[in-house]
């Protein structure tokens, strides 16, 4: 009997350090569990951070835009404004001086001085009268006010021209109102 006591004893003795050695083990496994685990709190809090700048960035970025395309629409025809201006000032010239001219002529002159004036400005900017007086109808440049009998030479063809078309760098703005002949 007493070996089986000292066996019983240096299995117990056994079993604790195994015991022991099994329960270190897990101590450092759950520390390591442990540090991973806030290794990966550490990670998500930053992946967070990141994630909300990012966000401000972005909707900062998208606000700027916004305000950038709104001043952009509200100023776009600014640089015409600039160049129509001296050509009021001239109208408002031609007709101060309308009061003390008696002749005609200076009068058409001038009139005609200014209207080239406008014209070249238009030019300047891309604007185009449209043609159409002799030219063959087309949907796409005039719209047709009525339609008159012409004879088979003007059949389909542009008669008159009750109101010019423009065109705005070659997209029609304004369709010239013609008679057609029939």
């Amino acid at each position: 009997m007493a070996e089986n006591k000292e066996e019983a004893t240096i299995t117990d003795e056994q079993t604790t350090e195994q015991i022991s050695v099994e329960t270190e083990e897990v101590v450092e496994e759950n520390e390591s569990v442990e540090s991973e685990s806030a290794s990966l709190e550490a990670q998500l809090a930053e992946a967070k951070d990141k994630y909300l700048r990012l966000y401000a960035d972005f909707e900062n970025f998208r606000r700027r835009t916004s305000k950038e395309k709104i001043d952009l629409i509200q100023n776009a025809a600014e640089g015409l404004i600039k160049e129509l201006i001296p050509i009021v000032d001239d109208f408002e010239r031609a007709n101060k001086s309308f009061e003390t001219v008696s002749e005609v002529e200076p009068m058409k002159e001038g009139i005609a001085l200014i209207f080239n004036k406008f014209q070249k400005t238009l030019a300047s900017k891309g604007v185009k009268a449209i043609e159409s007086k002799g030219k063959d109808f087309d949907v796409e440049l005039h719209e047709c006010i009525t339609q008159f009998a012409a004879g088979e030479e003007n059949k389909g063809k542009v008669i008159d021209e009750i109101e010019k078309g423009y065109s705005l760098n070659d997209k029609v703005i304004r369709y010239a109102k013609v008679v057609v002949g029939s």
